[in-house]
C-alpha cells in the first residue's frame, strides 16, 4: 500500500482527487489520499502537495483537504509551544478515577468481542496504516470505556502506524479523551454501520447503545472490560527500541568505520537524514549520512514493520547510516567543512541536530506559524488566515511555501475532527 519511494508518493499525490475526497472521507471506503507517511518522512510536504493538486483543482480555504492538512499543521503549531507537554493532560481528563497505564492484552490481541475494535486492530498490523474514523474509534474505546490513559494508547498505536507523528498522533488521542477538547469524542454502533463495512459492524456490543449512556460511561463508569466469550486473537508485534539487524543491507557502521568514511570526504559537506527528511536531496555534491538517534527510540519503540519501511528509504539515499547515541557524532563531524540537515520538533532528535550541524533547515510548512499559542483550530486557522503580511510572504513567486493567491479570499469552514 505504501511503497517507501519517490515515484511511490507522487503516484498516490497524483491520483488524489479533493472533490472526491470532500464527499466520502467519513467512510472508511471513502477516497482519501493515504499521504500521510509520505508527509510525515517528508517524502511530500504539505505546501508541495497543495501547489501540485492547484494545477489540477480549484482550491480554497473551504475545502476539506486543506482544512485537514491545516489541523496537521495547527498540532505541530502547538508541539512547538508545548514541547514534551504534549505527552502529558492539557486539561484534566472527563473521569475522575485513576486510569490503568497499559494497554490491555485483548486489545493489543484484536480479541476485545467489539468487531470495529478488533477489525481496526488487525488493520493495523497488517497495513501499518488506519483511516482516520477507524483511529478515532479505537481511541476513544481504549480511553473512555476501557478506561486506559490515553498515553498508553498513543505510543502504542505511533509504532505501529507508518505515519506515526507524535504531535498529529498524541494530540488526536488528548483531543478524542478530552484533555485537549471541551469534551470526550464518543460513537456508537449506528455510527459504525454508517461508515463502515459489515465486517466492523457490532450489534450487541458495549457500544450499540445511545450517546448519553455512553457519556456516563466516560464520565463516571468504570472499565467496561471485554465482551463475554471466546473470541479469535491476533498475534501482536512487538515493538522495539532499535531495527533488526537483517532490515539494513548494509548493516550497521560503527563509530570507527563511519570516522573513516568521513574522513574520505574532507571538502564534501555532510548531509545528516533522520527519519523525517527522507525527501529528495537537494542539489550538490554533500555526503549523506543517515542518523539513527536511539535515545528516541528507546522511549518510542517502533514495530518491525515501521522500521523496514523507515530504512528502506535511508538506504536509497545513504551510503552509510550511524545507529546510536548520536552525540557520540560530535568529534566525528567536528571537520567536517559543513554538515547540513533540516529541523524536526522531535525533542530528542533537535537538539542533536542543533549541536551537530552548521546549517539546518526549516521544514515547510503551508501556513504562518503564529509567534503566541493559538488554543484551539479554529483562532489558529483564523489568524493564519488573516494575517495579510505572512500569507503574502507565503504567496511570493519562488516561495518554497507558495500557495495560489485565490486562496486568501475564501471564508473559514466549519470545525470538523481532527486527522489522526
Amino acid at each position: 500500500m505504501f511503497e517507501p519511494t519517490l515515484a511511490a508518493a507522487r503516484a498516490a499525490l497524483a491520483a488524489v482527487n479533493p472533490a472526491q475526497y470532500a464527499r466520502t472521507r467519513n467512510a472508511l471506503g471513502g477516497a482519501v489520499t493515504r499521504l500521510s507517511p509520505y508527509i510525515t518522512h517528508s517524502l511530500l510536504s504539505i505546501p508541495d502537495c497543495l501547489q501540485t493538486l492547484s494545477t489540477k483543482h480549484t482550491l480554497s480555504f473551504d475545502d476539506k483537504l486543506v482544512f485537514e492538512f491545516a489541523w496537521r499543521e495547527f498540532f505541530h503549531h502547538v508541539w512547538g509551544h508545548l514541547g514534551d507537554k504534549i505527552l502529558q493532560d492539557i486539561r484534566p481528563p472527563v473521569w475522575p478515577g485513576t486510569y490503568a497505564d497499559t494497554l490491555p492484552t485483548d486489545i493489543k490481541q484484536g480479541a476485545t468481542g467489539v468487531p470495529v475494535i478488533d477489525q481496526t486492530v488487525r488493520d493495523l498490523y497488517a497495513t501499518g496504516y488506519l483511516h482516520n474514523h477507524a483511529r478515532m474509534w479505537l481511541a476513544s474505546y481504549v480511553v473512555h470505556l476501557r478506561k486506559v490513559h490515553w498515553r498508553a494508547g498513543a505510543d502504542w498505536l505511533y509504532g505501529h502506524l507508518l505515519d506515526g507523528d507524535l504531535a498529529s498522533n498524541h494530540l488526536s488521542w488528548q483531543w478524542v479523551a478530552g484533555t485537549f477538547s471541551n469534551k470526550p469524542y464518543l460513537f456508537n454502533a449506528e455510527n459504525v454501520a454508517k461508515y463502515a463495512p459489515a465486517a466492523y459492524h457490532s450489534p450487541g456490543t458495549v457500544i450499540d447503545t445511545d450517546y448519553e449512556t455512553l457519556d456516563d460511561i466516560a464520565r463516571r463508569g468504570g472499565n467496561v472490560g471485554r465482551e463475554q466469550g471466546q473470541h479469535l486473537s491476533a498475534d501482536a508485534p512487538e515493538l522495539v527500541a532499535s531495527y533488526p539487524n537483517n532490515l539494513w543491507a548494509g548493516g550497521r557502521f560503527d563509530l570507527k568505520t563511519l570516522e573513516s568514511i568521513a574522513a574520505q570526504a574532507t571538502g564534501r559537506p555532510i548531509r545528516l537524514v533522520h527519519p523525517w527528511m527522507l525527501g529528495e536531496p537537494p542539489p550538490g555534491n554533500a555526503l549523506n549520512i543517515g542518523l539513527i538517534h536511539l535515545p528516541f527510540h528507546a522511549h518510542f519503540p517502533w514495530s518491525a514493520a515501521r522500521w523496514a519501511w523507515v530504512l528502506a528509504r535511508m538506504q536509497a539515499l545513504c551510503p552509510v547510516v550511524f545507529v546510536g547515541d548520536g552525540d557520540d557524532l560530535v568529534p566525528i563531524l567536528a571537520t567536517a567543512s559543513a554538515v547540513n540537515s533540516t529541523a524536526t520538533l522531535n525533542g530528542h532528535y533537535s537538539p542533536l541536530l542543533k549541536k551537530l550541524s552548521t546549517q539546518l533547515a526549516p521544514s515547510p510548512r503551508l501556513l504562518p506559524d503564529q509567534p503566541r499559542p493559538c488554543n484551539s483550530f479554529s483562532k489558529f486557522y483564523d489568524v493564519a488566515r488573516r494575517s495579510a503580511t505572512s500569507l503574502d510572504h507565503l504567496l511570493a513567486d519562488g516561495s518554497a511555501n507558495a500557495v495560489p493567491r485565490r486562496w486568501h479570499q475564501s471564508g473559514l469552514p466549519g470545525m470538523d475532527s481532527p486527522a489522526i
